[in-house]
């Protein structure tokens, strides 16, 4: 086992392979000895703008070469990357700044974190800092992503890992020296913890300033990545591609294709693994905190349909949420998880954690366990729809929604209802003009009655982001 400092691990890559392409974003790439020479010189700039070892940087910059650059420069001096949306209003910003404590901020105008260092979008230093190696160091706890969980309210999940990587185990099917595309954004915790660790293992990164399906499948053509992750929303718009726009590209390149941050409807995942076979299509299911996670490859949910796997790492198991008692397997109830180890996987700023009285966490997701371990996800609780007295769970309504094939993406949300407590309300992002009574008409083969929709709304704006995130919150807060 080699175990290097991200610092030294870039350097290494730039010291065995300097010619080779390091990062793509759409028509721009760099090299690995550019990119390591940028990085030094930005780390620098950095160190004089206040960065120091043990702090977090906020990074705020769109999909771009520009990105990882911040990122390493960040490792380089031993602080820890912290990644958020670059579309944030100034005030949102601000909340996770004061949070963090930000030594520097990329990616803001200076005004509007008067009190912090920041540096605007395109930023670049000095051509005359020096671009020569920094000593080596190690970066204490290697990110510190976001999270508005079900409040709303800004938290940060600092990894407890520091920023090593063992040049001789690339994980999760990656390959050392290998090509990988990540096409979602990378503010989101799975984009960027896996383009993290592609870099580190010496692969071709290649990323898209914005997802597009047909821009996903030209460059997979192009640059033949043997690795990929996606989200169920890119798996959908992908398969809603017209058969001979996706006929028109090569893609037997891929040998391992992830998705995960969301439900993947079981008619989609069926799709896939059609097309580009079982043995290729893993799922992961786990949270930003890392307690537990579960995987399962493409035809072993074949004999588990509808599953997310068995836990690889840490512990899972199903409790009620009033009581914490545990379930029999089959029943439905609040997914509890641990490390099952003395470890801690995380640390929450701004937040505190959701603990059984004997310290199991949860993420507020709700599911079942089979006799056999195998974990099925209902959806989360706090989107959890009581209406005439049944639960229903959004994802399963969602899931037929999006069979339909003028639907983009959907979110099922509960409205206020005298009668009902809530009624079940649709928000459907179409790419065709669909009726109400088509719709329900076309869920009526699909859904038990009382679980298909009372009302809808039809619209072509996104209702879920290119990481396949909604906010139910904002969508309910707008119709009631």
């Amino acid at each position: 086992m080699v175990m290097l400092s991200y610092s030294r691990a870039i350097a290494d890559n730039a010291a065995r392979q300097p010619e080779r392409v390091a990062i793509t974003c759409g028509d721009e790439s760099v090299t690995w000895a550019e990119f390591e020479s940028a990085t030094n010189r930005l780390a620098r700039a950095f160190a004089e703008m206040g960065v120091t070892k043990g702090s977090f940087v906020t990074i705020g910059l769109p999909n771009s070469i520009g990105f990882f650059e911040a990122c390493v420069a960040a490792w380089k001096l031993g602080a820890t990357p912290q990644p958020i949306s670059y579309r944030l209003p100034d005030r949102e910003r601000q909340a996770i700044v004061e949070l963090a404590e930000s030594s520097l901020v990329v990616g803001a105008q200076p005004d509007a974190h008067p009190n912090r260092r920041v540096v605007p979008v395109g930023f670049r230093p000095d051509a005359s800092i020096d671009d020569s190696a920094l000593p080596d160091v190690i970066t204490e706890r290697w990110k510190a992503p976001t999270s508005g969980g079900s409040t709303g309210r800004p938290k940060l999940i600092v990894a407890s890992d520091p920023g090593v990587t063992n040049t001789e185990a690339p994980g999760m099917g990656q390959r050392r020296d290998g090509v990988a595309f990540i096409p979602g954004p990378l503010y989101h915790n799975a984009p960027f913890s896996f383009a993290s660790s592609a870099l580190m293992q010496g692969n071709h990164v290649v990323i898209l300033p914005k997802f597009e399906a047909e821009a996903t499948l030209a460059a997979i053509h192009e640059h033949e990545p043997d690795w990929i992750l996606l989200v169920p929303t890119m798996m959908q718009r992908i398969t809603r591609l017209p058969d001979d726009v996706r006929d028109r590209y090569n893609v037997d390149s891929l040998q391992t294709v992830w998705h995960m941050a969301s439900p993947c409807p079981p008619w989609l995942k069926e799709a896939w693994i059609t097309w580009l076979g079982g043995e290729k299509i893993f799922e992961l299911y786990a949270g930003t905190e890392a307690q537990s996670v579960t995987i399962i490859r493409g035809d072993e949910w074949m004999a588990h349909r509808g599953s997310v796997g068995r836990p690889v790492a840490g512990e899972m198991r199903i409790q009620d949420p009033d009581t914490y008692e545990v379930l029999p397997a089959g029943e439905v109830g609040e997914v509890f998880m641990r490390t099952g180890s003395d470890r801690k996987s995380y640390e929450y700023i701004g937040a505190e954690a959701r603990v059984s009285p004997d310290g199991w966490e949860s993420l507020g997701d709700m599911g079942s366990m089979d006799a056999d371990g195998y974990l099925y996800l209902a959806d989360r609780r706090s989107d959890m729809i009581l209406s005439g007295g049944a639960n229903i769970y959004p994802a399963e309504i969602e899931s037929a929604i999006d069979e339909h094939p003028n639907v983009v993406s959907c979110a099922a949300i509960g409205l206020p209802d005298d009668d009902l407590g809530n009624r079940i309300h649709a928000v459907v992002q179409v790419s065709a003009p669909i009726t109400a009574d088509e719709l329900s008409n076309f869920l009526a083969d699909r859904l038990v009655r009382y679980k298909i929709p009372r009302s809808f709304d039809f619209t072509t704006d996104v209702v879920r982001d290119d990481a396949g995130k909604v906010r139910r919150s904002a969508l309910r807060d707008e119709r009631s």
